[in-house]
């Protein structure tokens, strides 16, 4: 791959995630996230793979996530960084994302959300 390919994939992958469709399919979020995944939330709570399926599975159907400024950047071999800001009805967070290539593909291992004013 090259560092340009490897980055617009991360992307158009940090943006499915967003999706409704995808965040209702255990096993596409199960494939898109690392064993050893962590989120740390825009409402402080830490989050797991396990406990991120089940979150995921369980949130209302009508409130979609809008991403906006989404940008990404490659921070060594394998590892891509993407940067964003989320808005879900009156919630806005800036969010941090770093994403590994594993022989099955790209998976996220760490997320971060910080709210907006």
């Amino acid at each position: 791959m090259t560092p340009g390919t490897d980055v617009g994939e991360v992307l158009a992958l940090e943006r499915e995630l967003q999706t409704v469709e995808c965040r209702r399919s255990s096993a596409r979020v199960l494939a898109l996230l690392a064993e050893d995944f962590v989120e740390i939330g825009a409402s402080g709570s830490v989050w797991n793979v396990a406990s991120t399926v089940e979150s995921l599975r369980n949130e209302p159907i009508d409130e979609g996530i809008e991403v906006h400024n989404l940008t990404g950047r490659i921070i060594d071999d394998g590892y891509v960084l993407t940067q964003w800001d989320s808005v879900r009805g009156r919630r806005r967070a800036r969010r941090t994302s770093l994403w590994r290539r594993t022989p099955i593909g790209w998976q996220l291992v760490h997320h971060q959300g910080t709210p907006l004013p």
